[in-house]
């Protein structure tokens, strides 16, 4: 959050501070000019009105509203991350961690227990605002009106109760549209405020950004194989797939849409694109499925009226399997989410490795091991049948016909072609961490190894940092120390690897 005020006696700087303030609220001859970021979140806070001398935030949130806001707010998933970065490190500075959303609304506390009962005293409390007009200049407010990372020290907070406190805050962007979804900020009393915290409040910041781009990349990926069929049956024809966002995943050809377009607040069905010509929208499973509209046919064209049929008739189900990391595993066929049991989750998984078929005989030891009977796996078979369809889960051999589309085989094309990046992008935990099939045991085990130690043996920072992120990656000791050893100290990931590496060893 900018240059630290804080000199080599912190409480001294407090006091010329307090006299630079008073100063300048009453008219007198200022000692010291206030810094430019903090004499404009001064003349900000007074032209809302804030009490320069009693002014408090106010509470919005209950406890129960703070809950909701929690579990729908993009920052959650990152809290883990933050804490391994922040709080250890606030707890022996007598500090506390602040989590806010995008209006300065705090949603997370967590710190030493004495420093947060004393900030609560004060208002700095889960459920009251922090922005600029509710209660001055503070750093949390100060970074969401400056949208950059903030110092504010002492009297440099337009409000007097808040003098002695320091705190760093720094914003943090939504990947996908750049706009700030909320503030990372470390509080604590003034003394033992230490310079390098803005640096490094600074880094969570941008670590939490980094996970959220890794989860967005491995969202597009689902979208792109959720949807990818109804982009191919356009049969060549100018379509895109494209984001709620307007963000374009993939368009064909590759190069007649720019990355981003602008969709209008109310979708209708229409689209007018950068060239100016019209483009149709036709809502899909989490996102758009762009294309131009029919041209009118000629005299001698076939009609267009019977082109979907044709496509129809001639295109295969499209069949996605959800089965890596996930608590439950999924299914979406043809865009329709179909939630599996265990079992024929197990069952999926090995006809999907298998495109040829397989005896009942087979599936049943895979599956059940050596007590295994043809005649359950017959049943099961059934059920699934009934779920998914006749047409898509054949019999003799049983076999998958539709165009499948698994996130675990989509992490061992990867590797067989050497993209060990993507594989790893694309690798979000253990292939059915629930299940207890032998042969989905063994497939767990191969998918993980193999993937861990190509990334290890590449030693690429993103891969590595990718793997690490998952559960399975994220206690794996030698992984944790090349990726010590391989990040540069200025990535701020370094500090956070290093953290971890310290609770690995401890």
């Amino acid at each position: 959050m900018g240059a630290s005020t804080s000199r080599a006696d912190p409480v001294a700087r407090a006091r010329e501070l307090a006299r630079i303030r008073d100063a300048v609220l009453t008219g007198s001859a200022v000692p010291e000019q206030p810094r430019p970021v903090v004499s404009e979140s001064w003349r900000r806070s007074l032209a809302a009105h804030v009490d320069p001398e009693s002014g408090a935030p106010p509470s919005v949130f209950d406890r129960r509203e703070v809950a909701e806001l929690r579990a729908g707010h993009p920052l959650a998933e990152t809290l883990p991350l933050l804490r391994e970065t922040l709080v250890a490190i606030a707890d022996e500075a007598m500090h506390m961690m602040i989590v806010t959303d995008a209006r300065g609304h705090i949603l997370w506390c967590e710190g030493q227990g004495g420093v947060l009962r004393r900030a609560e005293d004060v208002g700095l409390a889960v459920g009251t605002r922090w922005s600029e007009d509710a209660i001055g200049t503070n750093a949390m407010g100060t970074a969401l009106a400056e949208q950059r990372a903030v110092q504010i020290h002492s009297a440099e907070h337009l409000v007097r109760t808040y003098h002695e406190w320091t705190c760093a805050a720094s914003p943090v962007r939504d990947p996908d549209t750049g706009q700030i979804v909320g503030i990372v900020d470390v509080t604590g009393p003034v003394s033992g405020f230490h310079p390098s915290t803005t640096a490094l409040v600074a880094a969570a910041a941008k670590l939490a950004e980094a996970q959220l781009h890794s989860r967005m990349q491995l969202q597009d990926e689902r979208l792109r194989l959720l949807n990818m069929a109804q982009l191919a049956a356009l049969r060549g024809e100018h379509g895109a797939l494209v984001t709620p966002s307007g963000r374009v995943l993939i368009s064909s050809p590759g190069d007649w849409l720019p990355g981003r377009l602008s969709l209008p607040d109310a979708i209708d069905g229409t689209i007018t694109l950068p060239d100016g010509t019209d483009g149709v929208l036709e809502p899909l499973a989490g996102a758009y499925l762009l294309r131009l509209p029919p041209r009118s046919p000629s005299v001698h064209a076939v009609p267009r009226s019977r082109a979907p049929l044709e496509l129809q008739a001639a295109r295969r189900p499209a069949l996605v399997l959800r089965f890596l990391g996930q608590a439950r595993p999924v299914a979406v066929l043809d865009g329709h989410e179909l939630r599996l049991s265990q079992r024929h989750a197990d069952m999926l998984a090995m006809l999907a490795t298998h495109p040829a078929g397989v005896s009942g005989e087979q599936l049943a030891t895979w599956v059940y091991g050596e007590r295994g009977n043809p005649v359950t796996v017959r049943s099961e078979i059934h059920r699934l049948r009934a779920q998914l369809g006749a047409a898509v889960v054949r019999s003799n051999p049983y076999r998958l016909d539709a165009e499948v589309s698994a996130d675990f085989d989509t992490v061992r094309t990867e590797l067989r072609a050497g993209r060990v990046r993507q594989a790893a992008a694309a690798y979000r935990g253990d292939l059915l961490p629930a299940s207890e099939a032998p042969a989905v045991t063994r497939l767990r085990e191969m998918l993980f190894g193999e993937l861990r130690r190509a990334t290890l043996d590449r030693r690429d920072p993103e891969a590595m940092w990718s793997l690490a992120d998952t559960p399975p990656g994220a206690d794996d000791l030698e992984l944790a120390e090349t990726l010590a050893d391989t990040l540069p100290r200025s990535d701020p990931r370094h500090a956070a690897i290093l953290a971890r590496l310290d609770s690995l060893l401890g």
